[in-house]
């Protein structure tokens, strides 16, 4: 058994229901994971992580999506952080980071831009030997249970449309207004956080001032958007499955029937299956295209997020109808993938930002 399977059926698995239920962030999940290497996975080996590629992360997220869509996305957003502190963090960081005992996050969001994350309203200014930061970020995931936030704001004197920092959590100054009690990935903790005069040493910067869009879109999003859609996959994969064992397993007594018997029913599972393969295999096309470099690779990833997130509403809304009544009781499990599944859609980049940017792309329009 792997060391990611064995988290799963003895921590994730068990503790999903309850975590969805009471909006509990994940923690023993969490910790089971860094126990096991996998939050260490996409470190390099010589800073004690396992050098793992994002085709390794893409499995890992795929497999917890199908159990517990909080413990997904809180892993998903860590390997996105990652691979800007893997780039320009500091070793210390990294080696926290590749032992497994520190959790990362994204902090692009904001109040006053909402999904528009490449215009952050958010500022840096020099104090003294510091830098101050100051923004209200909307939706960060873990907010208060990650260890380090990359943060996004205006650049502090450079040109361009945002700087990146590598910002402890503990920080003065940050603080969580309140809660995260939504519709679905519930207990992944996704709240707002504000900066009233956080300071960070200048040493914190990743990468130049006023570089941090091109980071962003060269190093962040990829990993963002290829996880997002392993995501949406795992889900649809798992709602597929559990909803074909739902159809065998009940009976319509009056026709010495199951519902697999059905024809209507089995039509509908097969698009669910259709539209879960064909996510599938572009999720493949994708990683492999990202991985060698291949000139459309650009391309596939902004589809990729869009294409699997929506598959994935069409998929667990198909597994609600064939279920029934069933389906809206917890213990089948449906509803709660049917609620995680529409995350994708408004999660910056949204569906339709992405749309746009794939019109531009095929267009020979620039992105922004």
């Amino acid at each position: 058994m792997s060391a990611l399977q064995r988290a799963i059926d003895e921590v994730v698995r068990p503790a999903a229901a309850e975590v969805d239920a009471e909006a509990e962030f994940p923690e023993a999940s969490i910790e089971a994971l860094g126990e096991a290497g996998l939050l260490g996975l996409t470190v390099a080996e010589d800073m004690g992580g396992s050098g793992g590629s994002l085709a390794d992360a893409v499995d890992v997220v795929r497999a917890l999506a199908g159990v517990c869509g909080s413990t997904a996305m809180v892993v998903m957003m860590h390997y996105a952080a990652t691979a800007v502190v893997e780039s320009r963090g500091p070793q210390e960081v990294r080696r926290q980071l590749g032992a497994g005992r520190h959790l990362a996050t994204l902090a692009f969001s904001e109040a006053g831009s909402r999904s528009h994350f490449w215009a952050p309203l958010g500022t840096a200014t020099k104090s003294g030997d510091a830098v101050r930061l100051d923004a209200r970020k909307s939706w960060i995931t873990a907010a208060g249970r990650a260890d380090y936030y990359v943060w996004s704001s205006r650049p502090v004197a450079a040109e361009g449309a945002m700087t990146l920092w590598l910002v402890p959590s503990a920080t003065a100054g940050l603080a969580t207004p309140g809660p995260f009690d939504g519709l679905g990935l519930r207990g992944n903790c996704s709240a707002p956080v504000d900066a009233n005069g956080a300071e960070v040493p200048e040493q914190a910067r990743l990468g130049d001032d006023g570089s941090g869009l091109d980071i962003a879109l060269s190093e962040v999003l990829p990993w963002f958007l290829v996880l997002s859609a392993a995501f949406s996959v795992g889900v649809m994969e798992a709602v597929t499955d559990e909803t074909g064992r739902h159809m065998t397993a009940t009976r319509l007594e009056h026709l010495d029937q199951t519902l697999a018997d059905q024809p209507v029913t089995r039509a509908d599972h097969a698009r669910m299956r259709i539209a879960t393969d064909g996510a599938a295999a572009l999720l493949h096309d994708t990683v492999a295209a990202v991985t060698t470099a291949q000139p459309h690779a650009p391309l596939r990833t902004l589809e990729v997020k869009a294409a699997a997130g929506e598959a994935a509403i069409t998929v667990t809304d198909l597994a609600m109808k064939i279920c029934g009544g069933a389906a809206f009781r917890r213990e089948l499990g449906v509803e709660r993938h049917f609620r995680d599944a529409r995350a994708a859609r408004v999660m910056a980049p949204t569906t339709d930002a992405l749309l746009d940017f794939v019109g531009r792309a095929i267009n020979g329009l620039p992105l922004l």
